[in-house]
């Protein structure tokens, strides 16, 4: 997947200046960003912080501080294993070694296809439901590891 800031040049000056205009943009102007290209490359970065007249470590500096922000492209269905204190003690670790092992990549990577991201995150806020996976905005809650590729079929 190559990037190509050129691709949404036009919406994403007019994101900022409308932005720039209200001040306290650059939040705002990340995540829209993102929404437009996927992800945040240092190219994008950079763009942002010279059009919004902040250092280049402003910018990154916020987007490695949140982690909804990424650097690396992301594939079309974001796979988030909870594992937080709940979901970890019910044993989501297991449902994450059975994501990995259907999906073929490791947490922090996307299949060759882009089809899917695995990522681990810390709480969804189903801790009565735990174990929970959310796989885009929709959150699977009581998961087991058998359930794992009916899950994911939803998503092809």
């Amino acid at each position: 997947m190559s990037f190509s800031l050129a691709s949404h040049l036009q919406e994403l000056d007019d994101l900022i200046d409308r932005e720039k205009a209200r001040g306290g943009a650059l939040i705002p102007v990340l995540h829209q960003a993102q929404e437009l290209y996927g992800y945040l490359p240092r190219e994008l970065q950079d763009y942002i912080a010279d059009r919004l007249d902040l250092p280049q470590s402003t910018v990154y500096g916020v987007v490695t501080f949140y982690a909804f922000f990424t650097t690396r492209p992301r594939g079309r269905h974001r796979v988030g294993v909870c594992l937080g204190t709940a979901c970890y003690v019910r044993g989501n670790t297991k449902n994450l070694e059975r994501l990995s092992q259907e999906l073929g990549v490791c947490p922090g990577e996307s299949t060759p296809d882009w089809r899917y991201s695995l990522e681990v995150c810390r709480c969804i806020g189903l801790c009565s439901q735990a174990p929970a996976i959310m796989i885009d905005k929709s959150v699977h809650s009581k998961v087991q590891p058998d359930q794992v590729a009916e899950i994911l079929s939803q998503y092809e």
